[in-house]
């Protein structure tokens, strides 16, 4: 039992790593055996799997076919105002009882991620470490389960905002803010600070959907 609970949980991992790399991008099809043999797991946990995604509306049907989902305009703008609120709870949280270890990893990562700036892929996996760490240093494991359903979510994306020009560089400076008010132990400044840095990132994105439908028509 324990080996086959094991083996659900490193498909569903696996999957759900792929989507969020981009590995799969919305709209495409989920082949159980493709899958299986993608991976080297039986096809029974793919299937369980497969079945554990559609239920959290990461995936699709398509017909008789599963699809990674897409999201919508409004879709989005709740999946936003919800991710807002979280994160800045969490930035709060994380002022009042991250460890001092555990902020000074917040101020390396940001000085390492400056490296990254003119590359948007790098940039945006490093963000999403940023981004957990503090998560874990807000110390409360509910608020937590909830980050991680939305950034499950936030892969259904399929560009990152990090990719439009000097929004990395912008991103980064706003990492600095949101890092010296938790050093500070400045939990309202903190989650001030994480809730515009959401919105910031959120009118990017929307810029660019704007740009992509400019350029479809």
């Amino acid at each position: 039992m324990g080996l086959q609970k094991s083996q659900q949980t490193d498909a569903y991992s696996l999957i759900l790593d792929a989507i969020d790399l981009g590995v799969y991008r919305p709209g495409d099809r989920l082949v159980e055996s493709e899958l299986a043999e993608r991976f080297g797991v039986s096809r029974t946990p793919i299937r369980e799997a497969l079945q554990r995604l559609e239920t959290q509306s990461l995936l699709a049907r398509d017909g008789r076919s599963l699809i990674v989902a897409s999201l919508d305009h409004n879709q989005m703008a709740e999946l936003y105002v919800v991710r807002r609120e979280l994160e800045g709870l969490a930035a709060r949280l994380a002022a009042q009882h991250a460890t001092p270890e555990e902020v000074r990893i917040l101020r390396e990562m940001v000085e390492a991620d400056n490296a990254l700036i003119n590359d948007p892929v790098a940039l945006a996996r490093a963000n999403r470490r940023f981004h957990k760490q503090i998560h874990l240093a807000s110390h409360n494991r509910y608020l937590v389960q909830q980050l991680d359903l939305v950034h499950r979510t936030m892969a259904l994306m399929a560009t990152t905002s990090l990719a439009a020009q000097g929004r990395g560089e912008i991103a980064q400076a706003e990492h600095d803010t949101i890092v010296r008010t938790i050093e500070n132990k400045d939990a309202e400044g903190a989650g001030a600070a994480l809730r515009e840095h959401i919105s910031v990132a959120f009118m990017t994105r929307l810029k660019q959907d704007a740009a992509r439908r400019e350029e479809e028509t």
